[in-house]
């Protein structure tokens, strides 16, 4: 397994952070920081603070940082094994959530990548067309790849609002997926590029996996998101399990994030 899913960032007594820069394609405050413990190495993470974060109309604010630690302990608890290890801390500043950093080892656009219309690989889902930057038609694609349908799946559960391709982290043979703070609401919202398996049966393997959901969440979820959005959660795995398949985009709201990449 790769040590970003099992090794969680420092947080204990002792811990400081020191800022190393923004990442300034985030929309809220988010910053590459080492984690600095006595008589340890420093150690890369990703941190955002509660202060940083953009109110928005839809979501409480001061809430993100506890949903993105919830998509994490829910994919460990689980088994998804598709979020790097992220903790809550404090410090002097303020509180926010600290993820261990991952190193991409694979080219995004083998994964996800924009191709002229009528020129989709074999292998291949076109997602959407449009228009890119020179107005030429051009169509969003991601591959058939088992390891982006099991993100799918757990953007499914945890109801995911923004999953981009500049979300995915391929890493020693993995994809874990980062920016978890738009997950969790009570409202159907789910809004990503990851469509290719909509309405394709679940496999067993999967089945599996939304069973261990029902088992799990309350315990795991229930001091990080209000009762009535864990409630959200097991109400979503029980429509998956009774439908038996991946879900389809819904009228009523965006399916693909903007920009998709």
């Amino acid at each position: 397994m790769h040590p970003a899913l099992t090794t969680p960032p420092p947080s204990g007594t002792g811990t400081s952070l020191r800022i190393l820069g923004r990442i300034r394609t985030a929309s809220n405050a988010t910053f590459l920081a080492e984690a600095l413990e006595p008589g340890a190495e420093p150690r890369r993470c990703v941190w955002k603070p509660v202060a940083g974060e953009r109110p928005l109309w839809d979501f409480p604010d001061g809430t993100l940082a506890a949903r993105e630690v919830a998509a994490y302990e829910l994919s460990a608890a689980v088994g998804f094994d598709v979020v790097p290890s992220t903790v809550l801390v404090e410090t002097d500043e303020g509180g926010g959530a600290l993820q261990t950093w991952v190193d991409v080892d694979e080219d995004l656009r083998d994964l996800v990548d924009l191709v002229p219309v009528r020129r989709v690989p074999e292998g291949w889902f076109p997602i959407v067309e449009g228009l890119d930057v020179h107005g030429h038609r051009t169509t969003l694609v991601h591959r058939d790849d088992p390891r982006l349908r099991r993100l799918a799946l757990f953007d499914a559960v945890t109801n995911n609002s923004d999953r981009k391709g500049a979300h995915l982290l391929p890493s020693g043979g993995t994809i874990m997926g980062c920016d978890h703070g738009l997950c969790f609401h009570v409202e159907p919202k789910l809004r990503t590029i990851l469509w290719g398996w909509a309405e394709q049966p679940l496999l067993p393997g999967e089945v599996t996996l939304l069973e261990r959901v029902l088992d799990v969440a309350p315990d795991v979820l229930g001091d990080l998101l209000d009762p009535e959005e864990v409630e959200a959660v097991l109400r979503r795995t029980h429509s998956l399990l009774g439908q038996g398949t991946l879900p389809t985009p819904q009228d009523g709201w965006p399916s693909i994030p903007w920009p998709p990449l």
